[in-house]
């Protein structure tokens, strides 16, 4: 009996997961292999995609990557501005979300709970109900510039500036106009002076939100690998003299690399798939400073009936996440982790022996003297 039940485990196997492989073919894989015939078609979006268009081969991406025009400078603008976003809200929500979970995690803190469900209420928030309130807090008479007036500072009308704050600063320190060798040439349509622009003010303020209501999130998932170092680690680490600082950077935040890598992959993908924040703003206003890639995919297929070029961005923006996050594994990989084992080994099997040799010669004094004490 028992002999036929493991028999017929493969089987039975493939019979309870059926219905999940179902689901996910008919919702995830299909939609995807149509998407990627879509972005090599010339569907409009009207009728069946496999009825009603015919394959144009590359000329989506081409449109997009190689030939001059509006769909290329578009799409320039889109990575440039997403690229920004992405450098400026990925490590600081990482550092911010890692400082938190270090302060609600400390013990003598008193009414963490309290302080731990505030952080992250933030990010349980509507997404609407955020974007409203931030552009209320960021108009021209609203409360950050009214503070910025008790400094003397006049602020900026934030969502309707679109210069760029690197511009902004070298115009401060006297640079009013572009190089020629900055204005000759680009990328994707995008002259090399508009590339370092910098983030615009305006994206300022979505850079702002999104550590805003992000942090919160990532806050739980390094409290929860906090609360997994046992306390055995931070007594030995006291035992040897190591500081509050040197604790952390030296024993803490190595034991958190697992997370830290799931807290940067998240934030990774999130912050190139921006589309809520800048439907809710602007829609790439002002002077498409606040355009990205996800939006422009949107934009183009919904609104200009162009679903090819649209499935043609969105392939793109996904061959870049991917590409992006194989290298931060990389750099992330511990290469040669064996080595550093084994160093580390023979690191503490010398002090074993040094401390085995000083408790020795320790006794042997001790000895001595008793020796000479009992003479006496």
């Amino acid at each position: 009996m028992a002999k036929g039940l493991r028999g017929n485990e493969g089987r039975f196997g493939w019979l309870f997961v059926t219905p999940a492989i179902v689901i996910i073919g008919v919702f995830l894989v299909l939609p995807i292999l149509l998407a990627l015939y879509v972005s090599f078609s010339n569907w409009n979006g009207l009728g069946s995609p496999l009825g009603n268009s015919e394959l144009v081969g590359s000329k989506n991406y081409e449109r997009v990557l190689v030939n001059d025009g509006l769909a290329r400078s578009d799409f320039g603008l889109s990575i440039r501005n997403n690229f920004y976003y992405v450098i400026f809200v990925v490590p600081l929500q990482t550092a911010v979300a890692l400082f938190l979970a270090v302060q609600v995690n400390r013990r003598v803190l008193r009414g963490r709970g309290f302080f731990r469900t505030a952080f992250y209420f933030p990010s349980v928030t509507s997404s609407v109900a955020i974007v409203t309130i931030f552009t209320f807090l960021f108009t021209a008479s609203g409360a950050v510039n009214s503070v910025l007036r008790w400094f003397g500072i006049s602020g900026p009308s934030w969502f309707s500036d679109p210069s760029g704050i690197i511009h902004n600063l070298l115009r401060a320190l006297g640079v009013t106009s572009a190089p020629e060798a900055l204005t000759s040439g680009g990328m994707l349509g995008v002259s090399w002076w508009q590339w370092i622009s910098g983030p615009s003010v305006a994206m300022t303020t979505l850079i702002i939100m999104a550590v805003f209501t992000t942090s919160g999130t990532f806050m739980l998932l390094f409290l929860a690998a906090l609360q997994n170092i046992g306390s055995e680690v931070d007594e030995a680490a006291l035992m040897d003299g190591a500081g509050p600082f040197r604790k952390f950077f030296s024993v803490t935040l190595p034991m958190l690399k697992p997370t830290l890598f799931t807290v940067l992959t998240l934030g990774l993908i999130g912050t190139w798939q921006l589309f809520d924040q800048i439907a809710l703003t602007g829609r790439g206003a002002p002077g498409k400073t606040l355009l990205t890639p996800a939006y422009l995919a949107y934009d183009t297929s919904f609104k200009g009936l162009n679903w090819g070029e649209g499935a043609a961005i969105s392939f793109i923006l996904f061959a870049i996440i991917v590409a992006l996050t194989l290298l931060q594994r990389f750099v992330l990989k511990d290469r040669d982790r064996g080595k550093r084992a084994e160093r580390r080994m023979i690191k503490v099997e010398r002090e074993l022996r040094a401390d085995a040799a000083a408790g020795w010669q320790k006794s042997a004094a001790t000895a001595s003297q008793m020796t000479k004490t009992g003479a006496r």
